[in-house]
């Protein structure tokens, strides 16, 4: 069947070979990962020292960075952990600090010994897709929860997205929903004035503070990270882009950003499985997504913060919702031991993902040798 001229298949031919295409698809693909990663940054930001527009600078900076390292549009998320941890208030600042540190260092060293790979071959897959399923438990319990906080506003939001797949732009539905969340925060707010982010947000910080409670935090994070993070988003990129990224290089480049960007104002970051299907669900194809959402992030930190803090939570709770079906799909459809991937994603969503991928590590290992 020939393309049409125009068209995003004959975008992608005409620069064959490259890892960078900047389709309309691929800014409504930006749209699927940000909806992980602005209620958290939001909440923590209202929460803590840490400065929201220094925090989006990090993030947009390693959006880039990595989706033109990788070629592909891998995600940068919070480590969502701690970041719960600290909303919590069972973490403190400095603590939350501490913990992204320790997870910097041991991350590098597990990526720099190829540790994940052995792990990968210990670990199979339907384990891998048992994370991922419960990843998109997960986001669909966290949408669901937003969108209760005004159902009227998250009908509204929902209505838009399904109006623009009746209109035939399905994958256009994610800017439908996120617009409306747009227009209640202007309205809310106003048209925000140009604002640089201080400089001085980025240097007084939380010391850190090394406790028991920032270990045993980084502790439940790790495994989380190594479960979601790497080996499912590993997969994942596999799934979807045919791309061949290692769980040990995104282990490294997760210690790597945590290194350098942590002291300096940052939320922990990861990458996850959960904003590869984002990304995905709502039509991103190569890491032009990453540079348009990495831009993005910097106009925001610049231009709207305050915008951002004003935006509707259960608005974003209808794109996580979307997100986590896409996940949903791509873990059931793919997997070849139901009811082991089933099971880790119902205890995931029950207990926490980390707990939730020993648990299904330890049964497969105990049923592989039964047999």
């Amino acid at each position: 069947m020939p393309l049409e001229p125009g068209s995003v298949e004959s975008s992608l031919l005409q620069r064959e070979g490259s890892t960078v295409d900047l389709a309309w698809n691929e800014v409504t693909g930006a749209v699927g990962d940000s909806a992980t990663v602005l209620p958290i940054v939001v909440a923590v930001a209202v929460l803590t020292e840490l400065s929201l527009p220094v925090m989006l600078v990090w993030f947009g900076v390693f959006q880039v960075l990595w989706g033109v390292h990788y070629g592909v549009p891998v995600s940068v998320e919070p480590m969502k952990a701690l970041a719960a941890l600290v909303i919590a208030g069972a973490l403190s600042a400095g603590e939350l600090v501490a913990a992204g540190l320790l997870l910097a260092v041991v991350l590098l060293v597990v990526g720099a010994t190829d540790s994940l790979a052995r792990v990968e071959r210990l670990v199979g897959q339907p384990v891998v897709r048992g994370v991922q399923f419960g990843v998109a438990l997960v986001l669909l319990e966290t949408g669901v929860g937003l969108g209760l906080g005004d159902p009227r506003l998250a009908l509204v939001a929902g209505v838009a997205g399904v109006a623009a797949i009746a209109a035939g732009h399905w994958k256009a539905s994610g800017v439908a929903v996120f617009l409306v969340g747009a227009a209640v925060a202007v309205a809310d707010v106003g048209v925000p004035s140009p604002a640089l982010p201080s400089l001085s947000a980025a240097f007084v910080l939380p010391s850190a503070e090394f406790s028991a409670g920032a270990l045993e935090a980084g502790l439940a994070q790790l495994a989380m990270t190594v479960g979601n993070a790497a080996l499912a988003t590993a997969v994942l990129l596999e799934d979807f882009f045919d791309a061949n990224v290692s769980a040990d290089d995104l282990s490294t480049s997760m210690g790597a950003m945590n290194a350098v960007a942590v002291p300096f104002g940052a939320l922990p970051m990861c990458h996850g499985s959960g904003g590869v299907a984002g990304k995905y669900a709502f039509g991103a194809r190569t890491a032009g997504a990453n540079l348009v959402l990495g831009v993005g992030y910097v106009a925001v930190a610049v231009l709207s913060a305050g915008l951002v803090a004003a935006y509707p939570m259960a608005v974003l709770g209808v794109v996580l919702a979307v997100v986590a079906a896409q996940l949903a799909k791509t873990s059931l459809s793919r997997a070849d031991d139901y009811a082991l991937v089933v099971g880790i994603g119902v205890l995931g969503v029950a207990t926490n993902l980390g707990a939730a991928f020993l648990v299904g590590a330890a049964a497969h290992l105990v049923r592989r040798r039964v047999a």
